[in-house]
């Protein structure tokens, strides 16, 4: 009997506990793709406080086909068998954390903005010192190196979020990170999945 109320007891205060907890912070990941002068992924970690303020740490990495390819670069019959995953590209990798704040879009709570903003941790890499090669239609007629360096850049991500259900939504995000050596701009499409938002009272 005593083993059965200290269950009871345990598993009343825990929902309790989960309860409020819920009531005042939230905690979800967000995955996105982007299309911008890049293209790319995005994933994050984000942290909600009363359903005001926001903080997200981050990762993103995008892509686009290099500014110095030669015009008659070809990645032969190898690069089209798998499909690009061989060839040069300009890459921008990006360790971020912003923090924000949550604007409620409308009474419901499905429609929300998350205006942030933060720093992040770049590395830049980009193909260079291209030489031509014999040309054949197997392999690439060009080699080339990577140049790689790191720099710090101004995160600006606005996004409007749509918590559908406390566990689900969806995310369009316009993104801008500003560095001395490169500026990415675009907007990515992802979703949200874990605790979102507080339960609501009809």
């Amino acid at each position: 009997m005593k083993r059965t109320l200290l269950l009871f007891l345990c598993i009343t205060g825990m929902h309790a506990a989960q309860a409020q907890f819920s009531e005042h912070h939230a905690i979800y990941g967000t995955n996105e793709l982007n299309l911008g002068n890049y293209s790319g992924i995005d994933f994050g970690l984000n942290y909600v406080f009363e359903e005001t303020y926001s903080f997200k740490i981050g990762y993103s990495r995008n892509f686009r086909q290099p500014k110095t390819q030669p015009r008659d670069y070809s990645s032969g019959l190898v690069g089209v068998w798998l499909y690009g995953t061989t060839n040069p590209y300009d890459q921008i990798r990006n360790f971020q954390i912003t923090v924000g704040k949550i604007v409620q879009l409308n009474e419901s709570g499905t429609i929300r903005a998350n205006l942030s903003m933060g720093m992040g941790f770049t590395t830049i890499k980009e193909p260079e010192n291209w030489v031509k090669t014999q040309n054949n239609f197997i392999t690439e007629n060009y080699t080339w190196e990577y140049d790689k360096y790191n720099t710090v850049s101004l995160i600006i991500n606005p996004k409007i979020e749509f918590p559908f259900s406390r566990f689900y939504g969806l995310t369009v995000s316009p993104m801008v990170q500003i560095s001395r050596e490169r500026t990415y701009f675009g907007l990515g499409f992802g979703q949200m999945i874990g605790l979102l938002r507080k339960k609501r009272e009809f």
